[in-house]
């Protein structure tokens, strides 16, 4: 299959150019639509529910809102997490699904499910909805909308929220792949009336009878309609409030003199702001309006982006003067500094690996067209990833070295140009050749080599198979990797065996006389270094596996003494730094320490652009700040222009140091989008969360506080932070049930009261156009300052009495919870912190300890280390699986490859050789173990494992093809390998240099991961050329030493001199020989040939009409005088009859040629079986002789002792007997042997005396009963089942009718005279009226096709059942065989052994003896018998089964 795509490829130049046109083209364009981030999205599946509740408390939020909705979703299947968090007016529960449910089924499920909850939920209380759809990368585009200078104040914080809200994010919810836009900061536009307490009181009103009146008053209704004359008048109300006067001129009450008492009279009408929970400020410039753009999910980021950036510049047209809209957080400046790093870091690598391959290749040309491959496999590998969905970011396009995309090209390039222009080449003769001459031997060594290429290639392809099956957050991150890295080496085969071979055989020069390069001359330098040393190397080798093995176990050592961590972090460019105030602190003392944090950050570091500070929560709160937290957004400059540090680490500390002078504030740094993965996905924003389980929540703070303090004495333990759940001081009224009956009054008017007074009850809505604010009753600002006026607030209890809320209640100061946070339905605290200067196993294998020693927690409570200490665990145990199916999957391919476990064990040794590299080079540059380590160590074991494979083939080539000894198999083969050897390494090492040494964005994560395959690669190369070939002497020397079994070892020992010369001298052939011989010369081939040409001939030409009918008369036609008339007339078919006609002729053409297959199973099963009968009797002949000469040599000391008159000839007789019947044996044997060597000349046409090769053995294979799917029978068959079915067409079409057509000339003579001559044409159809037989004929061939097909079924059914017998009697096989090797046979020659030994010494007579021999003859012969079994069962399944 290989060989004719390369022979087509290089004679159809003009396709492969077509192709990579056409790959040229679908690789731009895959370019062009390619999603582009910085990272691949690892947020798990989730869906959050938020509910807000402005007037609730944590505890009631918690048990009103949040439990109700965890219960009610708890069901849901698929469902892994469930995480709730419960604060003052919010619940937020994230519920987070299974990666393969549906998101939108699971919203769906949600969705229903809270469709109940709503009923559970009291009354004002708030209502549930989903979160948006978006993932820890949805945060695409954070602005600000503030007043340019020269503006600042002519717009107030109202207006610039309400211009944010009304005019910003109303058009870009509209954007392509936006899911949402969460508004920030500035103060929510509200129409407000304030009443003053007294007024009310005088009048006798209560809050409730405002709030009445403003609800009544305004409102719009509709008449429907009347007729006017012939059409219709619409009746509609305008009772809708549009402005301060009409809401201060809404009656409340009508006072006894008939004078009714308004709204404003009892209260100050005015534009207010509702209740703020957050803020944005910019710079240390005060306080502006902002928002964040949160995209759809599964979307592509660099679209969105581009949308939203237009959208905003739409936008920015329609603002008012002075209004300007400023990114500050945009992704794709993280994004651009991903992508350059990454596009940096190949065109390093490739320009690395050209440059080798031309220096080593020593030929311009040549490394050319090798280094071609590399772009036209990536636009491969660019269209795959357009198709699979798989976006361009630093994991998918990071780890690829293009050192493994060339393999194949340069085992092929290498060995043409060693074919050309090597000085020993036996197969040219001219110093120039042509270029059929050119192709040929392109052809020829492309086809050759191609084989050891792509066996390469999939080892590598196999490797990574068990990448794509993590799971989790490190499966989302490695697996497009994994994908990307599969595409481009598809791409890189494929190109290899059309492409490379094409270009080598057009542009390499024909001209053989070259001049010695200085990549020659070098390469002859480094094989005159390296060739001594190897054999000194040689001479001591259990010194230098003494200390290989020594250096392993040293970097196992190494290995567990380096930590570890999940994923190193990505810089990002920027900085989101968590600062948090005392708890309870209010909105505006965090916004007073946030400004003066900024102003001394951007006094002290010129490497900030800008500070956005976010306080609290937003409009959609995914983010649940309280006012006490905040997110200072540092935008810092390009690294170029840094000045106080020179790493992220050492900025984030100098930073922490100069925000500690701002009393009360804490703080933490971390990146933006590292930030918000960490909270989307554990529910803590800091590297590493401890979370505490248990039911009382003092009893969770009190050891969260505990655990604080022993986290503080944990080295590399930064920015602690310890949440806060109770000890937050609250206003608490407790009611009077008593007072509240004696008074005819209800708690749920009280609470309006309450709720309307302080947190502002909202009337209605006003609308300004489009735009629509609260109407909203609130106390007066002065009246709510001393929480104490609370307690005189008036309450109405009907009949027009108020009395005041402290006779209904007591209202006190207390201390309660703040917040709660639940996971899988138990409450927990968390305490977080960030990791700098060590790793993160470290440091919490470090805290575990000390826990464990100074801490003891009750009954019920519990500890648990979550974020990326957890995330590291998790990825770790499917580590522990992935990386031992990689080494499964390459031992099994290294066995199908060659078939010999020694072989495999030697070339696998290069596994862990490769680890000690990788372990080192972590440890010298100062790296944890990380699971990019981890994905680095898997892909470097199958990289490793190529340069042995080089190596050992070329060895086992040579010691079959040459005469030479161990040793010199060894040198020749590491000198003919070792420039492919270090070209390989080389290429594959060094393409990892740039990514290894690179100080981009996002370098972090791709350093680990080169580090180890550099490192790996660099010990594995070394001991590939030096270690290895002891291995290999090693094995090969005990070959020979050890025991072998007893059939061997007679062979060995009783050959005399002049029978080892001539078996020497007579030629030996194996039996793949053999078998390729008989089936050249087999009769059937030319009968095969024959039936092949003659359906050829008959489906060449689909044209087939009838004979053309040609008609004369003469006579009298018109008169008296002869006419004549010539008349010619042809019948066509239509075309479909030609067409079938043409199909059951390919048909039978494609049926003859799988008998050809099956007839070439048929005589390879013959003379195999035929090659092993003479293996058999071969054996059977060495070990009779054995006996013979054991028997004679018995028998000459019997006659001794005879003569000598010790025995009375009985012995000597029976002796004489077993030689006798020995001989008898020997003879039958050589009459056996020489006919199964007559039938095998008769077949092989040849009567050369020849041996076999290989002497019979007990070698059982891998079977793959499979493969009786493509046996040629089952095709044969099911061409016939389809020659059937065309047959049957053929007879349906020609029931169709005929056309003919025809042309006439003819004389219609009236006069003698008359010569003139008339012509005609005929058009017709011939059309079948009578059918009746046609139809049989029709139906006979479709009960033709059920007998086919049923002969069919039953064929095959035949075929399975032989195929299990034969696989029955192949099993039974194996285990006798086994049987007797390791017991019967060892236990018979051990006592034949004793029986000889006792014999000499006396000990038994020889009765005993001859028994015991005999039982030792007997067991050989079986074993012999056993072996013949084996053999035949495996040939025959084999054949049946078609391999």
């Amino acid at each position: 299959m290989l060989n004719k795509i390369i022979q087509f490829s290089i004679k159809n130049r003009l396709i492969v150019l077509l192709g990579l046109f056409a790959l040229l083209v679908g690789g731009i364009y895959s370019i062009s639509k390619l999603p582009i981030d910085a990272v691949p999205d690892i947020t798990n599946n989730q869906v959050m529910i938020i509910t807000s509740a402005p007037s609730a408390g944590a505890p009631d939020v918690e048990r009103l809102i949040t439990v109700p909705i965890e219960q009610a979703t708890r069901n849901i299947p698929g469902i892994i997490e469930q995480r709730s968090f419960s604060r003052f007016g919010l619940s937020l529960v994230t519920i987070v699904f299974d990666d393969k449910i549906d998101i939108y089924w699971a919203r769906n499920q949600v969705s229903e499910r809270l469709i109940t909850v709503k009923s559970q939920i009291p009354e004002g209380m708030g209502i549930p909805e989903l979160g948006p759809l978006t993932t820890g990368l949805g945060e695409i585009y954070q602005y600000v909308v503030r007043a340019k200078k020269g503006y600042e104040n002519k717009y107030t914080l109202t207006e610039l929220r309400t211009i944010q809200d009304w005019i910003v994010r109303k058009q870009l919810l509209g954007t392509p792949g936006v899911a949402d836009v969460s508004s920030f900061g500035g103060a929510v536009k509200q129409y407000e009336v304030s009443v003053n307490t007294e007024l009310l009181k005088n009048y006798n009103l209560s809050v409730n009878d405002v709030f009445t009146a403003l609800n009544q008053n305004n409102q719009n209704a509709g008449g429907t309609y009347i007729e006017h004359g012939p059409g219709v008048l619409f009746i509609r109300t305008e009772g809708m409030v549009n402005s301060l006067e009409n809401i201060g001129a809404i009656p409340v009450k009508t006072m006894s003199n008939g004078i009714p008492l308004l709204v404003r009279d009892i209260a100050t009408v005015k534009l207010g702001e509702a209740t703020r929970f957050g803020a944005t400020a910019y710079n240390a410039n005060g306080e502006v309006a902002g928002a964040v753009v949160m995209m759809l999910k599964g979307e592509n980021s660099k679209s969105v982006i581009e949308n939203v950036k237009a959208k905003i510049a739409t936008i920015e047209k329609s603002l008012p003067e002075g209004v300007v809209i400023e990114a500050f957080l945009d992704r794709t400046k993280m994004v651009n500094n991903a992508i350059s790093t990454v596009v940096k870091n190949l065109l390093e690598g490739a320009l690395i690996v050209i440059f080798v391959l031309i220096l080593f290749l020593g030929n311009l040309r040549a490394g050319l067209v090798v280094a071609s491959v590399i772009p036209l496999s990536m636009l491969f590998a660019f269209i795959l990833m357009h198709l699979f969905g798989v976006s361009g970011n630093l994991m998918s396009l990071g780890a690829l070295d293009f050192g493994l995309l060339v393999d194949g090209a340069v085992i092929i390039v290498e060995a043409v140009l060693h074919q050309l222009y090597h000085p020993t080449s036996t197969t040219l003769h001219t110093n120039k050749i042509d270029k059929t001459e050119m192709n040929e031997v392109v052809g020829n060594i492309s086809n050759k080599m191609m084989g050891a290429a792509a066996f390469g290639q999939i080892i590598i392809l196999i490797v990574y198979l068990p990448i794509l099956t993590l799971t989790g957050i490190e499966g989302k991150m490695f697996g497009p990797m994994a994908q990307t890295v599969s595409f481009a080496l598809i791409g890189a085969f494929i190109l290899s065996v059309t492409y490379v071979p094409m270009m080598s055989a057009w542009v390499l020069n024909r001209n053989r006389v070259q001049k010695e390069s200085i990549t020659d001359r070098y390469m002859q330098r480094l094989e005159n270094f390296y060739q001594p040393i190897l054999e000194k190397v040689l001479l001591i080798p259990k010194k230098i596996l003494l200390v290989t093995i020594t250096v392993f176990l040293l970097a196992v050592y190494i290995l567990t003494t380096l930590g570890g961590e999940f994923i190193p972090k990505l810089e990002e460019g920027d900085f989101a730094v968590d600062t948090r105030m005392l708890s309870g602190s209010s909105l505006n003392t965090t916004l007073g320490a946030t400004q003066k944090a900024s102003k001394l950050l951007l006094d002290h570091f010129p490497e900030i652009d800008k500070i956005v500070t976010k306080i609290g929560a937003g409009e959609i709160p995914t983010d649940p700040m309280s006012m006490d937290a905040s997110d200072l957004m540092i935008i810092l400059k390009d690294k170029k222009e840094w000045v106080s540090a020179k790493s992220f680490d050492q900025l984030a500390d100098t930073m922490s140091k100069v925000m500690a002078h701002v009393p009360g504030l804490t703080t933490g740094f971390q990146f933006p989008v590292q930030m918000r993965f960490n909270e989307l996905m554990t529910g803590s924003r800091q590297d590493v969360s401890c979370k505490i389980f248990g039911e009382n929540l003092d009893t969770l703070a009190k050891y969260a506080a505990q655990m604080g303090s022993i986290i503080k004495t944990v080295d590399g333990a930064k920015d602690l932070y310890v949440e806060t759940v109770t000890g937050i001081s609250q206003v608490v009224i407790k009611y009077n049930r008593e007072a509240i009956a004696r008074y005819g009054a209800s708690i749920q008017e009280v609470n309006q009261v309450i709720q309307s007074a302080y947190a502002g009850g909202i009337a209605g809505k006003v609308f300004e156009g489009d735009k629509r604010f609260d109407l909203v009753v609130k106390l007066n600002a002065s009246q709510k300052k001393d929480w104490q006026d609370i307690s005189h607030l008036m309450v109405s209890i009907g009949a027009g009495k108020q009395i005041p809320l402290y006779e209904l209640a007591e209202v006190k100061m207390e201390e309660g919870p703040y917040q709660i946070q639940r996971e899988d339905a138990a409450r927990r605290i968390v305490i977080g912190f960030n990791v700098r200067g060590k790793d993160v196993k470290s440091v919490v294998t470090e805290l575990q300890n000390k826990v464990q020693s100074n801490m003891k927690l009750p009954a019920g409570y519990y500890v648990q280390y979550g974020g990326q200490f957890e995330n590291l665990e998790h990825a770790v145990s499917r580590l522990q699986i992935a990386v031992p199916i990689a080494l499964l999957l390459i031992l099994v391919m290294l066995f199908f490859a060659f078939n010999n476990l020694k072989h495999c064990l030697l070339i696998f040794s290069a596994i862990p050789f490769s680890a000690i590299g990788g372990v080192l080079a972590l440890w010298l540059r100062g790296m944890p173990f990380s699971i990019s380590a981890g994905v680095g160590f898997i892909a470097l074991f199958g990289v490793a494992v190529l340069n042995g494979i080089v190596l050992l083939t070329e060895m086992n080539k040579l010691a079959k093809e040459t005469n030479l000894t161990i040793h010199e198999i060894i040198l020749k083969a590491t000198k003919t390998r070792l420039r492919p050897i270090l070209i390989t390494a080389s290429v594959a090492s060094l393409g990892f240099i740039p990514m290894a040494l690179s100080a981009g964005s996002g370098a972090e994560v791709q350093k680990p991961l080169a580090t180890v395959v550099i490192g790996g690669l660099i010990t594995a190369t070394f001991l590939t050329l030096f270690v290895l070939p002891i291995l290999y002497q090693m094995i090969e020397k005990r070959t020979f030493t050890v025991k072998q079994p007893l059939l061997v070892i007679i062979a060995i020992c009783l050959m005399n001199s002049f029978n080892a010369s001539a078996q020497n001298s007579i030629p030996k052939r194996t039996k793949e020989q053999v078998i390729a011989r008989a089936i050249e010369v087999a009769p059937l081939n030319k009968s095969t040939a024959a039936q092949s040409g003659y359906f050829s001939a008959l489906s060449a030409n689909r044209f087939d009409p009838a004979k053309a009918n040609l008609k004369a008369d003469f006579g009298n036609v018109n008169s008296a005088l002869n006419d004549s008339k010539f008349f010619i007339e042809q019948t066509f078919d239509l075309p479909m009859v030609y067409k079938q006609q043409q199909n059951v002729y390919a048909s039978m053409l494609k049926a003859n040629q799988y008998q050809a297959l099956l007839d070439k199973q048929f005589v390879k099963w013959s003379v195999e079986q035929l090659y092993i009968h003479w293996q058999y009797l071969l054996s059977k002949e060495l070990v009779l002789k054995q006996f013979q000469q054991l028997y004679a040599k018995q028998l000459s000391a019997s006659e001794a002792r005879y003569a000598a008159g010790q025995d009375n000839g009985l012995e000597r007789l029976n002796i004489q007997n077993w030689v006798a019947q020995n001989e008898q044996n020997v003879l039958r044997n050589n009459v056996e042997l020489k006919t199964i060597q007559s039938q095998l000349g008769l077949v092989l046409q040849d009567s050369s005396h020849f041996i076999p090769a290989e002497p019979l053995t007990a070698q059982a294979q891998l079977v793959d009963t499979v493969l009786a799917a493509n046996h040629p029978l089952y095709s044969i068959w099911q061409q016939k089942l389809q020659t059937a079915l065309f047959e049957t067409q053929l007879q349906k079409a020609k029931n169709l009718p005929q056309w003919s057509v025809g042309a006439a000339n003819q004389s219609f003579r009236v006069v003698a005279t008359d010569q003139q001559r008339y012509n005609s044409v005929t058009v017709g159809m011939n059309i079948p009226l009578f059918t009746k037989y046609a139809r049989q004929r029709v139906k006979a061939s479709e009960y033709n096709e059920q007998f086919v097909a049923s002969e069919q079924e039953k064929v095959m059914q035949e075929l399975r059942i032989n195929i299990q017998k034969a696989w029955g009697n192949y099993q039974q096989a194996i285990e006798v065989c086994q049987y007797l090797n390791k017991q019967l046979l060892p236990n018979t020659r051990k006592m034949g052994d004793m029986a000889s030994f006792s014999f000499q010494q006396g000990q038994i007579n020889y009765i005993e003896w001859s028994n015991s021999m005999n039982q030792v003859q007997v067991a050989e012969q079986q074993y012999l018998d056993a072996l013949l079994t084996l053999n035949m069962q495996q040939s025959y399944l084999y054949y049946l089964l078609s391999k």
